[in-house]
């Protein structure tokens, strides 16, 4: 009898070892998948910095192949595109048919080359307030259309290009894109 009590326990000791095991295996397994996904999302975000490299060595290339730089239809220089970011966002009121609205816009700017790019860093101010004068003006039941949208930023374009070339003698700014736009 004594036997049959050892062997119990035994089996129950078995059976806890082997859940124990299972239970680490999962453990481990899961881990591994993490760590996995971590460096998976590591390598995928963070290793473009080679290819820019690339595309960087390949505009280069075609620029020494043509032996001149080409101009954009906007005038700013063909490069390696550049996007400089308005250190905060434009945050304004627009009348409305019914009622003011409240609007906030995130704004980068597209440069082409190195140069327009510290052209474009040095005349932030101004820039900021050009953008300024031209979201002011705004209506809201326009900003609330897509077209209304696409009519502000070509409206910005030309204002920032105008103030651009009275200032440095070259547009610099291709595009005013808006990396955010809320209205309420």
């Amino acid at each position: 009898m004594a036997d049959d009590k050892d062997t119990g326990k035994e089996g129950e000791l078995e059976l806890d070892n082997s859940g124990k095991k299972k239970k680490m295996m999962i453990i481990i397994i899961a881990v591994v998948i993490l760590l996995g996904g971590g460096a998976g999302a590591y390598f995928f975000l963070m290793g473009g910095g080679d290819d820019s490299a690339s595309q960087a060595e390949l505009d280069a290339a075609l620029d020494s192949n043509s032996g001149e730089v080409a101009k954009v239809d906007s005038g700013a220089q063909l490069g390696s595109a550049l996007y400089v970011p308005m250190p905060r966002p434009f945050r304004f009121n627009v009348p409305g048919a019914a009622r003011d609205r409240f609007v906030e816009i995130r704004a980068q700017l597209l440069v082409r080359g190195g140069d327009n790019e510290e052209n474009a860093k040095m005349h932030i101010p101004l820039i900021e307030s050009t953008l300024l004068g031209v979201f002011s003006q705004a209506n809201a039941d326009d900003l609330a259309t897509s077209a209304g949208k696409v009519a502000l930023k070509q409206q910005s374009l030309a204002a920032v290009q105008k103030i651009m070339t009275d200032v440095e003698g070259d547009k610099t700014v291709e595009k005013v894109l808006f990396t955010g736009f809320v209205m309420q």
